[in-house]
């Protein structure tokens, strides 16, 4: 069963923590597939990934590169695990169709990231976390503090 952590972005966007996930779970040796909502957002984190430091990046790939199978990041829209990862981020509104689906077993760790600031997001974030304590998963719930470090929260 893998573990499942809610990240509340309230004082830095998705562009500016994910990167630094992504850095700490390639730290650990693991492999991370980032599923998003739409095409759009995630050639646009694609591009971020290049460039979101000047003397450093993250070596990844998107669903429609050649060998994208063997990247150790992968950037998606689409359910399965290509790269067969140990970690999955769920960011830009995309969520897991279901708590309870096995696909979700193969993971280490299930890491749904959301922004606080979006209404909908947020309303959004609450009905995913009653969901995956229905579904018997432990959950934490992670939260940025004024100076921008995570606190967990529960």
């Amino acid at each position: 069963m893998p573990d499942v952590l809610f990240y509340h972005l309230e004082r830095a966007g998705l562009d500016d923590v994910l990167p630094g996930l992504l850095e700490r779970t390639r730290e650990r040796g693991w492999k991370a597939l980032v599923r998003v909502s739409s095409k759009e957002r995630a050639e646009a984190l694609d591009n971020h990934l290049w460039t979101y430091k000047e003397d450093s990046f993250l070596a990844h790939a998107l669903e429609r590169d050649q060998r994208a199978n063997e990247q150790p990041i992968l950037v998606t829209t689409k359910k399965g695990n290509p790269n067969t990862a140990d970690v999955i981020f769920f960011a830009d509104g995309a969520t897991p169709e279901a708590w309870s689906d096995p696909e979700l077993s193969a993971y280490k760790r299930v890491v749904l990231l959301f922004d606080g600031r979006d209404p909908l997001a947020l309303d959004s974030a609450r009905e995913q976390w009653k969901q995956a304590r229905a579904s018997g998963l432990g959950i934490t719930y992670w939260q940025q503090s004024d100076t921008g470090k995570w606190e967990k929260r529960a």
